[in-house]
């Protein structure tokens, strides 16, 4: 017996001794044999968590996180590369939550350089629409709602329709990573295409299984846009119908809220009640109140999520620190004008066209008229397609309504039928209060998103809205270094393991071992936007590194022109064989 206990006792030792040397390897401690490829030394580093910045080391091996060091601990651990970023603050890779670079990432410049100069590694698409699944419904849609990726939507056809998009994207490649939500307005048109009424049950349940291949294709959730046709034909029930089928795959109900104006509070009481009815959690899009009758109302809509939150409810939202957003120039006509997408042939028949006049300029029934919120001075022409149009850009709609001795609802009418399609015209609106951004940034449950595209400043035609290029450094700088309206520990949460979380992303988002090597690194002192809204192509500063999956996308504060992202997934997602 005792000969057998220590023979048990050996093997023991042995098993641990193996286990502990394993250990070791793959956490690559100083004297180890197996090199990293970089170290970082000595960064303050704030792990996404929201605790205390401490001094550390950071070692990557690969596309992940190997070790991470009290400072100055992996000095002499065999490293490739070492890089010293003493006073710098070492972040995880901020996870924007609201991006617009599809076109980008289908077919485009992926490199998208103002995203990653300001620290952003993951991109989150589907507002509204994504072009896929795709069936000949969606792409005749797609040909009057993005034209751009009309052609390539036809590719994205069912089974698998999202996951063939998905993979297109990846296969094009890009410089963040990237994933999407299933646009609320697809799931639909797929069904009824641009048309306005309640779908039947069967209509219904032709949207549901939409919204669970894609789910299991990797979707975090359904976007609907209901501002917009044809999500503002969408009835309430409907969308929790959608919301209860995802909800067995962990998604997630986003929206772009039915208003941000006069019905601020009855469109946020209509997301908490699909959430609650579906069964799924609750995000706001760029969460705001727009013009200024409805600036009040900020307070009393932190209020409802508060309380929603305390009642047990999972339910939070987004922003961007600016004073105005941005949309089609065609957001100012009744959604109705556009059902069927017969907009540009309404805009024609002088009938069909005295009619919308007249219903911009009299209400009858609510829809959200951004000319009206921002007013015509607070509307800025941005973005043409036309070249006969360019001379618009930068302009006022009001100035360019004086100018051609119009009244603004004729300029802008006339302005939107030159050029062809729906969002022909990007439009700048200034309706947002500037002292209501302070109190939504410190809500623990707002996270940041840019609303924006990648842009290449070199080669750029129109203006943009700022948010493209600064969104991530003007928290940093404006409101934390500046204006301590948060901690930096905070303001890192929010941008990285906060996102993260809500999208049940579980490998990205913080500084930990075996998690992706997505990392930015930023100088405290000196992070800052540049962009403005009236010059907007301007490079953010004081971000001088920044990896994706352990390469280089930004070094010396130089886009590489790496492009290492990958494809992320909701956790829904079943891997298939398309």
């Amino acid at each position: 017996m005792v000969k057998w206990l220590k023979n048990c006792f050996l093997l023991r030792t042995v098993a641990l001794t193996l286990s502990f040397a394993g250990a070791l390897n793959a956490y690559s401690p100083v004297g180890s044999e197996v090199p990293f490829d970089l170290v970082l030394l000595n960064g303050r580093i704030v792990d996404g968590t929201g605790n205390p910045w401490f001094l550390g080391d950071i070692g990557i091996r690969g596309n992940h996180i190997a070790r991470v060091a009290p400072g100055g601990m992996l000095r002499e651990a065999p490293a490739r590369e070492q890089l010293d970023v003493r006073g710098m603050v070492v972040a995880p890779g901020f996870i924007d939550i609201q991006s617009q670079s599809g076109v980008q990432f289908l077919k485009g410049d992926s490199r998208v350089i103002s995203k990653v100069t300001q620290g952003v590694t993951t991109e989150i698409l589907g507002e509204g629409w994504t072009p896929a699944p795709s069936n000949a419904l969606v792409a005749k849609a797609m040909l009057f709602l993005d034209p751009e990726v009309a052609e390539a939507s036809k590719e994205f056809t069912e089974p698998h329709g999202f996951a063939k998009w998905l993979g297109a994207m990846q296969r094009h490649g890009a410089s963040t990573n990237l994933g999407s939500f299933l646009g609320g307005a697809t799931a639909r048109i797929y069904v009824k295409g641009m048309t306005e009424g309640t779908a039947t049950e069967d209509e219904l349940e032709r949207m549901r299984a939409v919204v669970q291949s894609s789910m299991e294709d990797g979707a975090f959730g359904i976007a609907p846009s209901l501002m917009d046709p044809p999500e503002s034909f969408v009835t309430t029930d409907e969308l929790v119908a959608l919301a209860q089928a995802m909800a067995p795959y962990g998604g997630v109900y986003i929206s772009h809220i039915r208003s941000e104006g006069d019905r601020f509070l009855e469109g946020l009481d209509e997301a908490i009640e699909i959430g609650r009815r579906g069964g799924v959690p609750v995000e706001i899009y760029h969460f705001k109140g727009e013009g200024i009758r409805n600036w009040t109302k900020v307070a009393q809509a932190i209020d409802k999520i508060n309380a929603a939150r305390a009642a047990g409810q999972d339910v939070g939202a987004d922003m961007y620190p600016y004073t105005a957003g941005a949309t089609s120039l065609a957001a100012c006509l009744p959604p109705w004008a556009s059902a069927d997408q017969k907009l540009l042939d309404n805009l024609r028949n002088s009938q069909t066209r005295a009619r919308i006049r007249d219903e911009v300029l009299h209400q009858r029934t609510y829809w959200e008229n951004l000319c009206e919120l921002a007013t015509p001075q607070g509307s800025l022409i941005v973005g043409v397609h036309k070249p006969e149009n360019r001379k618009f850009v930068g302009r006022r709609l009001s100035e360019i309504a004086t100018e051609e001795k119009k009244d603004w609802v004729d300029a802008a009418m006339d302005l939107i039928l030159t050029e062809q399609q729906w969002d022909g015209v990007n439009c700048v609106f200034f309706h947002i209060n500037p002292e209501n951004l302070e109190p939504e940034i410190r809500q623990p449950w707002m996270k940041f998103g840019t609303d924006g595209e990648g842009v290449d400043p070199a080669t750029a035609r129109d203006m943009v809205h700022p948010r493209d290029y600064g969104t991530y450094p003007r928290i940093l700088g404006k409101y934390v270094r500046e204006e301590n309206v948060i901690p930096l520990e905070e303001a890192v949460r929010k941008m990285t393991s906060e996102v993260a979380n809500r999208l049940s992303i579980r490998d990205r988002g913080l500084l930990r071992e075996g998690m992706y090597a997505d990392i930015v690194v930023f100088d405290p002192q000196t992070v800052a936007d540049r962009a403005t809204y009236e010059e907007p192509h301007q490079l953010s500063v004081g971000v001088p590194y920044v990896l994706v999956n352990g390469v280089f996308v930004v070094r010396d504060g130089k886009h590489t022109g790496a492009k290492p992202g990958l494809i992320v997934r909701g956790p829904g997602y079943k891997k298939s064989s398309m």
